[in-house]
């Protein structure tokens, strides 16, 4: 039996979560082309598994470089915080509620299909992608979300002086449970910089008011800053048609 199933009832469902997205983002690599990221639209896709996010490194683990197991691609990692993940997790969720056009499958359903699988006889034996194929399956879904944090550096100081400023780094990755196919990625990787540093960076600036943020916050603007990116389905609302159907927000 693998050691995470030993642990302790008391935090079961974060280490549920960290290793079904680690089996998956482990694993997902497999035939098939990969999608630009300036795709609007995925007519083939209609529901999605979101999973969400896992930490690249858990507290207590040295910082280092880590490489993502699907795209290759590098980054600074440093040990996430707990609770980190599973908060994003659920930002991304609401995210994807907002107005996508897919038929979503919840973080909290997933980790159900994943239990379940894993308990049966056969759920031990499956690698890494055949679990992403045995999880599509479960829920007919013609995509699974998941994605890794691989830095979560929180600023030392306050919002107008730091001794370090607050450094975030994640990714995004949208796989076909079919054949591993990568449809969508996105990528978040920034350290804040005062602008009298990097006068190319003003959106960040902008956003931040001036100020330095908290991991929290940058990692927010990141968030919403990839998810804009990222292919809408079918059903997806027009932005002007959203906020008309909105109600007005009393001051």
């Amino acid at each position: 039996m693998p050691a995470w199933l030993r642990k302790s009832e008391k935090g079961s469902i974060l280490a549920l979560s960290a290793v079904m997205v680690s089996l998956l983002v482990g694993a997902c690599a497999g035939p098939g082309p990969d999608r630009d990221e300036g795709i609007i639209h995925l007519p083939e896709v209609n529901k999605i598994v979101v999973v969400g996010f896992s930490p690249a490194l858990s507290p207590g683990d040295p910082s280092d470089w880590a490489t993502d197991p699907i795209t290759g691609a590098v980054f600074w990692a440093e040990p996430v915080p707990e609770g980190v993940a599973m908060e994003m997790t659920d930002i991304l969720f609401d995210r994807m509620v907002e107005g996508y056009g897919y038929s979503l499958v919840s973080p909290g359903q997933a980790r159900g299909a994943f239990s379940e699988i894993l308990a049966s006889d056969r759920g031990l034996k499956l690698d890494a992608l055949a679990m992403v194929r045995e999880i599509g399956k479960a829920f007919g879904a013609d995509g699974v979300l998941v994605g890794r944090i691989y830095r979560w550096q929180e600023r030392e100081g306050t919002d107008y002086a730091v001794s370090r400023p607050a450094s975030v780094a994640f990714n995004l990755l949208l796989v076909r449970p079919a054949d591993g196919a990568i449809l969508w990625r996105g990528r978040f990787d920034k350290t804040q910089q005062s602008l009298s540093e990097n006068l190319f960076d003003m959106s960040t600036f902008l956003h931040g008011g001036g100020r330095w943020m908290t991991a929290r916050k940058l990692a927010l603007m990141g968030l919403d800053a990839t998810m804009a990116r990222m292919p809408k389905g079918k059903g997806a609302v027009p932005p002007q048609q959203r906020q008309a159907t909105q109600p007005e927000e009393k001051l």
